[in-house]
């Protein structure tokens, strides 16, 4: 295919991306099939893979997410991005309206207010220029925020690229338009679907990662991740509703405005009405009361706002509060109960999780029988007894937990709950690592980690046709007791199996005979292991040519790799030495899985072997993935943090405090990526630990 081709292609297949994204996530009515948009979004990341000239900022693959940050930079707003005055009954909204209409000015037109929902997630500003988006950075103190340009940029529903208005008649008033608008700042909301919400705390809960208390501390917490890859795998939606600055034209209402930003591109809620009445304001805010559980996302109130946005302005500000606006809150979702009992659920790594067997409650329209106690040094600092009354919330349809208790309802006949000293399940002592707030099983043939085990190890090991229904129907017929047994399946243990037919039989067991040859890495991750996933498993490889090398290894050896920390070198040390994970490994090993590493490869030869590196900043030309990639191409190592055996410092602007900080006091020499250049043009530094500075 030609250059011009190429490029043809690649403009061509943006367009329908980015049309499909809008439909999709902004929409909400696609019109293809997921397949279909992966074909489209495979295609394009190859071509620009193969012609990385043509990459712009604006293309959908750029959403994917950047290398790591070291820390968020400060981003002073245009204009601040204030708070509202809140009200919590009719009689307040008609208060607020007697007090505020006092600074109406004289020409102002008859008022008209628009309503909106109040989102609970986490306010960004969004600055475009020329139509490409630059910046986008949290709400911070109203005055200051966060760069969060990055992590914004894998947000799906934000535009990449935005339509600049040509001149011509005005789309609201039916005046001119006059100067194109350049520049302009958009004020929305980062927030998380109910349903995405709870997909994503069953993923989690499933990973024993930490699970989120309602959608708003989702939202905030994967947009303000300092690895933007995070952020991606996250599932952030958008709402706008306000401009912030722009040098051009802009509506001169609220209501066109909101019709403006849709028009753009920009997600827009669809839950808006506008009035003429204030009794019909109340009359609608009432209304939602009732109704907030049929939105999609998480509401805490509306907010009501004067209509003309010249109108608004000339009211002025009390304080950090426009009076132009006001928040109508819902009521909170809270509910007293009583602790019939505190059950233990076992995940899959081993970690033991408190839950409370409640007296049954209606709280937000659901029946409430169970909540969640987080933790045990939770349960234990609130001091929740058996019997107590407590108080329990809720956000929207998730999963409720106990706030406290009400200690004064106390009669004196609850029950202090004792931490378990031996699992639930199986009936082995648990470990509580120090440090830790988490208690763990580290059994591997626990039953109740069983089939989460058993699928967990499947997906690393890449054995096709292994999913969680399989695991579980492998484990209720007793034909595995961990997952080391399946590589004495039979032909004939499965085929009296339903959904089990010859071919499938056969497909299954042609994949678990495959998986023995997968890398020790792979190994190493799939034993489930707390702490230890594909990334530390293939750093443990650099140091351990074997699975007997590594089960040897002491926790001041493991402490001693740069990069492992504390925690993961005990829970290593702690599986290894449990007699039920050493019989799994003797399994696996007497079934043929290879526990050895490959014979390793041959170091690159080049001007920088025998020299370590860490990159940190925004270099000038190169991303830090690409910098990485630079250096090891020519012989040269990177860790990701600066110790003694670091040989030089690659700053980049705007570099980490804490690599900084530390090559200082180690005196580690440090260049920016011109002298890292130079070093291999002129071929410095082979065979040797550090040069000196250059």
């Amino acid at each position: 295919m030609a250059q011009r081709e190429v490029a043809d292609r690649v403009a061509q297949l943006r367009r329908e991306i980015n049309y499909h994204n809008y439909r999709y996530h902004v929409l909400d009515d696609p019109i293809i099939s997921d397949a279909e948009y992966d074909a489209l979004m495979d295609e394009l990341q190859a071509l620009e893979a193969a012609h990385p000239e043509l990459v712009t900022p604006d293309s959908p693959t750029q959403r994917v997410g950047a290398q790591p940050a070291e820390g968020f930079v400060k981003v002073t707003h245009p204009a601040p991005i204030l708070s509202l005055d809140k009200a919590t009954s009719g009689e307040e909204i008609h208060a607020w309206w007697e007090r505020v209409s006092k600074f109406l000015p004289p020409e102002a037109p008859p008022t008209a207010w628009v309503v909106e929902p109040k989102l609970d997630g986490l306010t960004v500003v969004l600055h475009y220029e020329d139509g490409l988006f630059v910046l986008g950075a949290t709400r911070g103190d109203g005055y200051v925020g966060e760069d969060v340009t990055t992590n914004l940029r894998t947000v799906r529903a934000l535009p990449l690229r935005i339509p600049v208005p040509s001149p011509g008649p005005s789309p609201m008033r039916g005046g001119d338009l006059g100067e194109v608008s350049h520049r302009l700042v958009v004020r929305g909301e980062a927030l998380m679907l109910i349903e995405n919400f709870e997909e994503l705390n069953r993923r989690q809960a499933e990973a024993e990662e930490k699970t989120f208390a309602n959608p708003r501390n989702a939202a905030a917490g994967s947009l303000r991740q300092l690895d933007p890859r995070v952020t991606a795998t996250r599932p952030i939606s958008l709402l706008c509703y306000a401009i912030v600055e722009a040098d051009g034209p802009v509506p001169p209402t609220q209501w066109e405005t909101l019709a403006y930003l849709r028009g753009l591109g920009f997600p827009v809620s669809e839950h808006v009405a506008r009035f003429e009445s204030l009794d019909e304001v109340v009359a609608y805010c009432k209304g939602w009361v009732e109704k907030r559980d049929t939105a999609p996302y998480e509401l805490d109130g509306l907010v009501i706002k004067v209509d003309d946005l010249a109108t608004r302005a000339a009211m002025g500000v009390v304080g950090r509060t426009p009076r132009g606006a006001v928040a109508f809150k819902f009521p909170g979702r809270e509910a007293t109960t009583k602790v019939l009992g505190i059950g233990v659920n076992v995940g899959r790594t081993g970690a033991l999780t408190p839950f409370a067997y409640l007296e049954q409650v209606r709280l937000g329209g659901v029946t409430i029988r169970k909540a969640t106690l987080h933790n045990f040094e939770d349960l234990q600092r609130k001091d929740i007894r058996v019997g107590d009354r407590v108080i329990i919330k809720r956000a929207g349809d998730v999963i409720p937990y106990v706030v406290g208790p009400v200690v004064a309802a106390r009669t004196g006949e609850e029950k202090v709950y004792r931490m378990p000293e031996v699992c639930p399940s199986c009936g082995e002592p648990v470990v509580s690592p120090e440090g830790e707030v988490a208690v763990y099983c580290i059994n591997v043939a626990c039953p109740e980690q069983r089939v989460r085990r058993m699928n967990y190890f499947a997906a690393v090991m890449d054995i096709e046709g292994l999913g969680e229904r399989t695991a579980q129907l492998l484990v209720e017929r007793n034909l595995v007791r961990d997952a080391a047994d399946l590589y004495y399946l039979r032909r004939e243990y499965l085929l009296p199996l339903e959904s089990f037919a010859e071919k499938s039989v056969d497909n299954l067991l042609t994949a678990i005979e495959a998986s023995k040859g997968r890398s020790l890495a792979q190994v190493i991750a799939a034993l489930g292991i707390r702490g230890v996933g594909g990334t530390v498993a293939r750093l443990l490889v650099q140091h351990y040519r074997s699975l007997d090398e590594l089960a040897k290894a002491s926790r001041e050896e493991l402490e001693a790799i740069e990069g492992m920390g504390p925690h993961t070198a005990g829970a290593i040390v702690e599986w290894f030495a449990h007699p039920r994970n050493q019989e799994f490994v003797a399994k696996l090993r007497r079934a043929g899985v290879r526990l050895e590493q490959e014979a390793p490869a041959a170091p690159v030869a080049g001007p920088l072997a025998g020299l370590t590196f860490v990159v940190t900043g925004t270099l000038p030309t190169m991303s830090r993935e690409e910098a990485t990639r630079f250096i090891e191409r020519h012989g040269g190592r990177v860790t990701g943090s600066v110790s003694s055996k670091t040989g030089y410092l690659v700053v980049g602007e705007a570099p980490g405090g804490t690599k900084y900080r530390k090559a200082q006091q180690l005196g580690v020499p440090m260049i920016d990526e011109a002298q890292l250049l130079r070093m291999i043009e002129s071929g410095a530094g082979a065979g040797q630990s550090r040069l000196p500075a250059v």
